[in-house]
């Protein structure tokens, strides 16, 4: 039989079970949703986006109040009522809501900078699926200080809060609870203008009672980050998206020195543009040149004890737009980083393009990316980069009520260049199915999820289907309230290496069962929720010799019913390390662990207070077993939120490791601050420092946005190196330091 009919059989037997899912989950008809109409302004009603409900266009609206609590008990009435009113014009859509209080002095509204966490407000959000397929949509939320957070929402359920909308709200503090206005245009949605039904979902937080209430998918195994538990908006005629184009140039001058390369003070001045068209109402095309990332925030520092690379967040709005449809399970044969980024450094991009939407039952995405030579640091040694095409397309059709099939394709091709540094073309292709149903049973969770994916040959090219680059895999989840469950099965071969993918380990397969136990106890007026969990790893190599394995089990997690949690678990371990590897130091001074077998005991402790309360933290401790010694790591975090709009952070991690080869201690340390003037203006900083390279590093950032999609930012980077051992009596030396200002202006058609 040949491999690729093995996997077509693969695939087919995950489509078989999800087939047999669905039967069971269609025994069941689904419980109707709630409906709200839409009510469309007269031209001479129009409505000012304050906060205060007071147009006579919210008069003709009819309210929506039917809420129903999810946390702390299922099902039951809310403490407090909550209103809100859906119009609409030609050009945009207006939701406004009431969320009566009876004590207004406990409102809570901390934050103000543009998508922050609101797990310490009161906050209101809302999804809108204008396709109504139940799968994919636009988030959106705020608190009663008119924060804008917004994000989009994959098939998975999974939300990207790094794409920024353009829309608009207001709120107002009242004597009898908080209101908020919000007009969102239609030029930011994607959607069908024949359909007149959209889904659409709130749910209101009341943080001082850790209060969760909504609209409709109010049960605890549904979610508002789901669509198909949304209810629906009915009444949505003739709107107008526009041209659809928006236009977006930019200007950016920076200047850089590097002192630790001897150079001194070297300028620039950078000009591009970013386009983007509806193709359709539901396809959008954009177009970036000579894209400048300088407002990206640096990456968190890190420090690694492992042998294997860690993994940081794509920041860069280019390829957070619309990503959600480029996630693949586990595989992660297409990493956005890989596009621009070499090392750490960045790499010139000379323009880009992607494509993303819906037609039909499918969801479409797709990149298009040339990059610029540039010379790179590798360990001390410069290497001339060559210029790169990537390539990146994705298709999934949607299957029942919340499923899917799915295919992708990414190509690298490198120009031809002396140093040998890449081979000049390289594919990757897969396929993916994931069935999902929240109807298992009757009313519960189940998901099937199944991969394969190949590759070229990283050198010679070619040979597309060798089981040595291939990656496929299998889950069965069981995501729950009371009990969860899932088992994964992984098997990747040795060579897997995809060109524009990440990869954290190969030649290995992995089983990962886990089970868990969450109960509320009733008659406990401290505890809202119980926890315990057992979870098994068991990894061998392509023959099956064992590699790791792992116990991990949850002793004790307490939820309380003020947001506090505390946490003790355990853990036994076996690893087989196959050949050394240098985990602290270098040259002489570096300590290596040997290969052998190594057996471990783990238990760790930690403390989490309410995000709620003005000074806010986290205590962990985790002590063991670790290679030929022991480790002990203790992780302190905190953060002080004086007034509105203003929060200090200081966060430390410390690691002390006795090995049979060696002692050392690794510390890291992050300051962090931010200060918003307002929802539309803030001052973002951090300073960071670890010891394993002994430097320093200072981001500082302020951002103030002149009006929805058009920006203003300065930025300060300044890195240093520690010349002393000592804590307490070091030296630092400027190793680079750089400014940069950025304007980018948008405009709409």
């Amino acid at each position: 039989m040949t491999r690729p009919i093995r996997q077509v059989l693969v695939v087919a037997s995950v489509a078989g079970s999800t087939l047999g899912l669905a039967t069971m989950a269609g025994s069941q008809a689904p419980e109707p949703r709630p409906v709200a109409q839409a009510v469309r302004l007269p031209e001479e009603a129009a409505i000012r986006i304050d906060g205060l409900l007071d147009d006579e266009g919210w008069r003709a609206a009819i309210p929506i109040m039917e809420f129903r609590q999810q946390e702390p008990i299922e099902g039951a009435v809310p403490t407090e009522p909550t209103e809100i009113r859906i119009v609409y014009d030609e050009e945009a859509i207006y939701i406004g809501a009431r969320m009566h209080d009876s004590d207004p002095s406990g409102i809570l509204a901390h934050q103000l900078q543009r998508d922050a966490g609101l797990g310490t407000d009161d906050r209101f959000m809302w999804i809108l699926d204008t396709f109504r397929d139940g799968r994919t949509g636009y988030f959106f939320e705020t608190n009663p200080a008119a924060l804008m957070g917004d994000g989009l929402i994959g098939g998975g359920g999974g939300i990207n809060k790094s794409w920024d909308g353009v829309w608009e709200v207001r709120t107002r503090i009242l004597e009898d609870g908080w209101s908020v206005e919000i007009r969102i245009p239609f030029s930011t949605l994607n959607f069908d203008p024949a359909r007149e039904t959209w889904g659409i979902n709130f749910q209101r937080t009341i943080r001082r009672r850790n209060e969760e209430i909504l609209w409709s998918g109010w049960r605890r195994g549904e979610s508002l980050f789901r669509p198909a538990h949304a209810g629906e908006v009915v009444g949505l005629q003739d709107l107008s998206q526009g041209i659809g184009i928006e236009v977006r140039p930019f200007l950016a001058s920076s200047r850089h020195q590097a002192l630790a390369a001897g150079t001194g003070w070297e300028g620039n001045v950078k000009t591009g543009f970013d386009v983007t068209y509806s193709v359709t109402p539901s396809l959008r095309a954009a177009a970036t040149v000579n894209t400048d990332f300088a407002e990206v925030e640096v990456d968190q520092r890190r420090v690694n004890l492992t042998r294997f690379p860690l993994r940081f967040p794509e920041q860069r709005d280019f390829f957070l737009e619309g990503s959600g449809v480029f996630s693949f399970n586990w595989a992660d044969p297409f990493f956005s980083r890989r596009i621009g980024l070499v090392e750490g450094q960045e790499v010139p991009i000379r323009f880009g393009g992607r494509l993303g939407g819906q037609v039909g039952r499918y969801e479409l995405g797709l990149y298009q990316v040339r990059t610029g030579e540039a010379a790179v640091d590798f360990g001390g040694v410069e290497e001339q980069v060559p210029s790169e095409d990537f390539t990146v397309g994705r298709v999934r059709r949607s299957l029942f009520e919340q499923s899917h099939i799915g295919a992708i394709y990414t190509r690298r091709a490198s120009e031809s260049d002396t140093t040998g540094w890449a081979a000049p073309d390289r594919h990757t292709v897969g396929i993916d199915a994931d069935f999902y149903t929240s109807r298992a049973f009757g009313r519960y969770n189940a998901q099937i999820e199944g991969f394969v994916v190949y590759h070229t040959d990283p050198q010679a090219g070619g040979d597309l289907l060798a089981d040595t680059r291939r990656a496929r895999g299998v889950r069965i989840n069981f995501p729950n309230d009371l009990v969860r469950f899932h088992h994964s099965f992984r098997d990747f071969g040795t060579d897997w290496d995809p060109a524009v993918g990440f990869v954290e380990r190969r030649g290995f397969r992995r089983h990962q069962p886990t089970i868990g136990f969450a109960p509320r106890p009733s008659g406990w007026d401290l505890v809202r929720q119980l926890d315990w969990e057992l979870a098994f790893e068991y990894l061998t190599d392509l023959d099956n010799r064992l590699l790791t394995r792992n116990l991990d089990f949850t002793v004790l997690d307490l939820n309380f019913e003020s947001g506090d949690r505390l946490t003790f678990s355990g853990g036994r371990g076996f690893e087989r390390l196959e050949s050394p590897f240098t985990i602290h130091g270098e040259g002489e001074h570096a300590i290596r662990v040997p290969a052998g077998d190594y057996d471990a005991w783990t238990w760790s402790g930690g403390f989490q207070t309410a995000g709620r309360r003005m000074l806010s933290g986290a205590v962990d401790l985790r002590r063991g077993d670790f290679w030929s010694g022991e480790i002990t790591e203790v992780v302190v975090e905190s953060t002080v939120r004086p007034l509105r709009g203003v929060s200090f952070s200081a966060d430390y991690e410390r690691n002390e490791v006795r090995l049979a080869e060696g002692d050392f201690n690794t510390n890291l340390a992050r300051l962090s601050a931010s200060w918003n003037l307002n929802p539309r203006a803030s001052f973002t900083g951090n300073i960071q420092y670890e010891d394993v390279t002994d430097v320093v590093g200072l981001f500082a950032r302020i951002r103030w946005i002149v009006r929805p999609g058009s920006d203003v930012y300065v930025v300060w980077t300044h890195n240093w190196r520690s010349e002393a051992e000592r804590l307490l009596n070091r030296r630092f030396e400027t190793l680079s330091r750089g400014g940069a200002m950025k304007v980018n202006y948008s405009y709409r058609f």
